[in-house]
């Protein structure tokens, strides 16, 4: 494979199925960022949407279950997707994941389920 780390977006449930329960989407974010470590110790660089989004919506002065989120978390995964390499899509349900493998898909980018399939990578030594 390429030398090149992957930059991969990791997908998964974050508000579905919370019905805007704080405790509940921190947990299904400690979820998606539980994923981070095995993308990096194949060699690869991962993120998370919401490590985008959230961010910005704090700014706006909103959080996650404000009207603005949904013009925020969205629109933040897809422009995150622009420059990402491959997607990995954990368990769940998630309108927000779907419509994320479906942009990776169209655009011909690897959709991974399982981390233990994602290209292994080897880093080279800086000369």
């Amino acid at each position: 494979m390429n030398d090149k780390p992957l930059l991969i977006l990791i997908a998964g449930p974050y508000r579905s199925g919370t019905g805007g329960d704080p405790q509940a989407m921190a947990a299904n974010l400690a979820r998606l960022e539980a994923a981070a470590w095995p993308v990096f110790a194949a060699g690869h660089l991962p993120v998370i949407g919401e490590w985008i989004a959230l961010p910005v919506l704090r700014s706006a002065g909103a959080g996650p279950t404000d009207p603005l989120a949904d013009q925020v978390l969205y629109p933040a995964a897809d422009r995150l997707l622009a420059h990402c390499d491959a997607v990995l899509r954990l368990p769940g349900d998630s309108a927000g994941a779907d419509q994320d493998v479906a942009t990776a898909r169209r655009r011909g980018l690897p959709v991974y389920h399982d981390a233990a399939d994602l290209p292994r990578r080897t880093p080279q030594a800086a000369a």
